[in-house]
């Protein structure tokens, strides 16, 4: 265990904070698609890189701010991700009778022709936002705030709330949530499962498109980057609970706690360890997750 002085603890929980904001924004989507539609999309994060990617060509091709290319990046990913369920998982759920077990390899191969095609047009070479605030911080006494986590806190925040807006006071979220507790009872009571699926897998992938670029603020970026980004997402709906956009957010602050304090206590190759410990062993204990009944 390494010796580590007070201020390097609070900045090890700060940096953890802002860290998991990003993480439960990642994993809303992927909980919110999976609650509703039963789809388990792997390929999730790799659209969260396709909007890194977005990002950062914006911005330096055209100079473009990351918090303007959200402009391009939520309704193309929207767009996207309408267009996805529609036609592949769409079709895939017509003619299996366990969608979420076919899901998981259909997204698998979602996310080898993705990655190949970032390969093939962008490259190996990792890539890094750097805009005017790159590398600046705000100081609260000797802890430090980077701004780009910041931001990237900010955005996730509003995001997760707007999510839990949706879900709460429309007539479509209210409807995906009646798909989410009874399927066929929301059927039967005149709801369009078609519509639903399409909507939520929009909203879905418009999160990860956010939150990629959220990502793409404070790390550098390149096409295999989603592989840890997923272990990320499984971790904190496992906390959290499927479907649960609250316990999602929660649990994304107590992953990214988790990271934070982890590494400044003992080395960054354990860390992955003492995370998945610790799932391991709710997963025993409470395999609903912390925040699901």
């Amino acid at each position: 265990m390494q010796g580590i002085s007070l201020n390097q603890f609070i900045q090890s929980i700060v940096s953890g904070v802002l860290l998991g904001g990003t993480f439960a924004l990642l994993a809303a989507g992927f909980s919110l698609i999976l609650g509703i539609a039963h789809v388990v999309n792997l390929s999730h994060p790799v659209f969260a890189l396709v909007a890194a990617y977005i990002t950062y060509w914006l911005l330096d091709l055209y100079g473009i701010d990351p918090l303007v290319s959200l402009v391009v990046v939520i309704p193309v990913l929207f767009l996207l991700g309408v267009i996805l369920e529609r036609t592949v998982i769409r079709e895939t759920a017509r003619r299996t009778k366990d969608l979420t077990s076919a899901s998981l390899v259909l997204t698998f191969g979602i996310i080898i022709i993705v990655e190949n095609l970032l390969l093939l047009f962008c490259k190996a070479t990792p890539r890094l936002v750097t805009t005017s605030y790159s590398g600046k911080s705000l100081f609260i006494g000797n802890i430090a705030f980077p701004i780009n986590h910041l931001i990237s806190f900010g955005v996730a925040v509003i995001t997760v709330g707007v999510i839990y807006v949706f879900l709460q006071h429309t007539y479509l979220g209210r409807a995906a949530r009646a798909v989410w507790q009874d399927r066929e009872g929301a059927l039967l009571t005149g709801i369009s499962i078609d519509r639903v699926n399409a909507v939520t897998y929009g909203i879905s992938l418009a999160s990860a498109g956010v939150a990629g670029t959220c990502m793409s603020l404070m790390y550098s970026i390149e096409p295999a980057t989603h592989y840890s980004w997923i272990t990320f997402a499984f971790a904190v709906v496992i906390l959290g609970g499927v479907g649960s956009i609250l316990g999602t957010a929660v649990a994304g602050l107590i992953i990214g706690l988790v990271i934070g304090i982890s590494s400044a206590l003992i080395p960054l190759t354990w860390i992955n360890l003492v995370l998945f410990g610790i799932i391991i062993l709710l997963l025993v204990v409470k395999p609903s997750g912390l925040f699901q009944h």
